[in-house]
């Protein structure tokens, strides 16, 4: 029988990522599971304004970015602990989502993700990334993806 411990959670703080949130905290307390609570500023943002502001700007805005970050899903995770009694690990990093999604997968040896899809089709895809997409295609592990 399948039983979780470590449920990965990448979130983008969009209300799709929360109903992911959601599932992955039914999938936790039935299981006993850890809920690994990811955030992954995009450095494909700081590149782009990297083209357009001096390397201090960016290096701030880079900085301002994981600690904002940081402090809402520690308010998230705090929330789920004290409402849930589950066991969240918080963790913020920079790179590619979909790249540190995958390595994030393998580092803690994750037994599923849950993921939200935002949905979009034609040009927005394109433009927007299809995170969960290249995560199912790149994943070792179970992957359950919360559509709108």
């Amino acid at each position: 029988m399948f039983a979780p411990k470590k449920i990965l959670v990448p979130t983008d703080f969009s209300k799709y990522a929360d109903a992911a949130l959601e599932q992955a905290i039914d999938i936790a307390a039935q299981y006993g599971s850890t809920i690994h609570l990811l955030h992954v500023v995009d450095e494909r943002i700081t590149w782009a304004a990297d083209d357009y502001g001096s390397a201090e700007v960016v290096k701030h805005l880079d900085k301002e970015s994981l600690k904002a970050a940081e402090e809402r899903l520690k308010r998230v995770a705090a929330a789920i602990i004290n409402d849930k009694k589950i066991d969240v690990i918080v963790d913020v990093k920079g790179g590619t989502p979909y790249e540190v999604i995958l390595s994030e997968e393998k580092e803690k040896n994750i037994d599923v993700i849950v993921i939200a899809s935002h949905g979009k089709t034609g040009i927005l895809k394109h433009l927007m990334g299809g995170v969960a997409g290249k995560v199912i295609k790149g994943s070792r592990c179970l992957v359950v993806v919360v559509k709108p």
